[in-house]
């Protein structure tokens, strides 16, 4: 007798399947040996007998039924996972079939294979694991996540990304991320990935860094942005991760602003311990003044004329004692000055960025728009990061507080080479502009149109752009609002 041929296996021991065929005129289904073994099958016999015998659940079983009659009625294709029930316990197969086409074109059988496919549902069910605990991750993250492809394209976008940005996933996904992003990423984001693509060099994978982000309102918020890169069956993709600094600036704002309290009281409490010496210093030329005075009234008490030139000198004496109590305020003038701080170069865009994420706090609630209209060209500009930032802090601020009661409201920042070696910064805004009385004194010490203001800001910041060798200036826009200028070189040049 001949020996039987032994019959591939799965990795779980289980026959590995073979093939299968339907005669439809004779409704009978023959099955190879290797088929036989896995179903626990005869070799042949009509269909419904053997469909009745096979191993599955009553649910499959029909299903079966329907896609063999189906393909041969309609032609139609199948592939159906089963889960079979045998005496070597629970497994899954994975039945495929197509219908065969006699010479006239009629369906004279359903021919196709089924094999063991437990590796493959535990891949699957793998996969689904795995894709269940992103989801979580997803839905539970504090932080925003958003996947995109190579060409920018969103392919995920979390729960907590919509509520940062405002806006839901279904609207997101398929849209370019750019859309989330404020002036000049929003226009320059497939550049940098087109670079990336190019050139391998990353700027921001694996570093992250402090970005500008866009709500679906059109309101900028700062935020720290992450981004991750895979490979998943040849596509590249990017996994970026957003955390909202927005309630971050806001705090760090307030802690500055107690710092800058803090350091005045400090200043204040000096002042006290230096009480006593300065009132020494100012009794002895007021105590003068009043004695000369006092003199000064003798004198007049007597009718002659010749005493007229002794009053003269009396007086000439009262008022060096006043130019004396002037030097001692200028000391202190001197005491509060501000030291310059040191310069390097920086990029305009980063300045520009950073200031806007520190002095726009606030500006979603208020339903401001910020756009940037940046020259890529001329990046370059040798400053004092700090006193820089601090000028476009406040002519940021003073925009906000002044576009508080108009319908339009919004900010833009503009930059442009306005002469050879000087480059131009503009911040506009859409309020109701600058009363014309007020326009010559704007840069005044101690000048203000605010009701709480000091009216030191500008003034500050027109000796800041000074002492980088520029100007600073301000006017009426012709369509409403006031723009505020400020030129710099590009190089060196002021006071050190």
């Amino acid at each position: 007798m001949e020996r039987a041929r032994a019959q591939p296996r799965a990795k779980t021991g289980r026959p590995a399947g073979g093939a299968w065929t339907y005669d439809v005129a004779s409704a009978e289904l023959r099955l190879s040996q290797g088929a036989r073994a896995l179903l626990d099958l005869p070799e042949a016999g009509p269909f419904d007998e053997m469909l009745a015998r096979m191993p599955v659940g009553a649910g499959e079983r029909k299903l079966l039924r329907v896609a063999i009659r189906r393909c041969a009625k309609e032609k139609a294709d199948f592939d159906l996972r089963l889960r079979l029930v045998t005496s070597g316990g629970g497994s899954m197969a994975r039945l495929v079939g197509g219908a065969t086409e006699g010479a006239d074109g009629v369906v004279s059988r359903v021919a196709g294979a089924v094999f063991a496919a437990d590796d493959e549902a535990r891949l699957w069910e793998q996969v689904a694991e795995r894709a269940a605990h992103l989801s979580s991750i997803m839905e539970t993250a504090l932080d925003g996540m958003v996947v995109i492809d190579g060409a920018g394209i969103m392919q995920s976008f979390s729960r907590a990304a919509e509520r940062m940005f405002g806006l839901a996933a279904k609207e997101a996904v398929g849209q370019n991320v750019s859309i989330l992003m404020a002036e000049p990423d929003r226009t320059r984001h497939d550049g940098y990935i087109s670079h990336y693509l190019a050139t391998g060099e990353r700027r921001i994978i694996g570093v992250g860094r402090i970005v500008t982000g866009r709500r679906r309102d059109g309101s900028p918020f700062p935020l720290h942005l992450s981004i991750g890169e895979t490979h998943v069956e040849g596509r590249r993709l990017f996994t970026g991760f957003m955390h909202d600094l927005t309630e971050e600036r806001r705090t760090q704002s307030r802690t500055q602003q107690l710092q800058a309290e803090l350091a005045h009281i400090s200043r204040l409490s000096a002042l006290g311990e230096m009480g006593s010496a300065l009132a020494h210093e100012l009794n002895q030329p007021l105590a003068a003044i009043g004695n000369y005075i006092t003199g000064s009234r003798r004198l007049l008490a007597d009718a002659g004329l010749p005493s007229a030139a002794k009053i003269e000198g009396a007086l000439e004496r009262a008022a060096e004692q006043v130019l004396r109590a002037g030097q001692i305020i200028r000391r202190l003038r001197d005491f509060v000055s501000r030291r310059a701080g040191e310069r390097r170069q920086e990029s305009v865009a980063k300045l520009v960025e950073e200031a806007a994420a520190l002095g726009l706090v606030g500006a979603r609630e208020k339903g401001v728009t910020l756009n940037f209209d940046l020259d890529p060209a001329h990046d370059a500009l040798v400053a004092d990061r700090i006193q820089i930032q601090q000028v476009l802090v406040n002519l940021l601020r003073n925009g906000l507080d002044a576009m508080d009661g108009s319908i339009r409201r919004e900010l833009k920042v503009a930059s442009r080479l306005a002469a050879p070696d000087v480059l131009e910064i503009a911040v506009s805004d859409t309020g109701p502009g600058i009363a014309p009385e007020a326009l010559s004194r704007l840069f005044e010490p101690f000048f203000t149109t605010k009701v709480s203001g000091l009216g030191v800001g500008l003034s500050i910041s027109r000796g800041i752009v000074e002492a980088h060798g520029g100007e600073i200036s301000a006017q009426n826009n012709p369509g409403g609002g006031a723009t505020f200028r400020l030129t710099l070189p590009l190089s060196a040049r002021g006071a050190p």
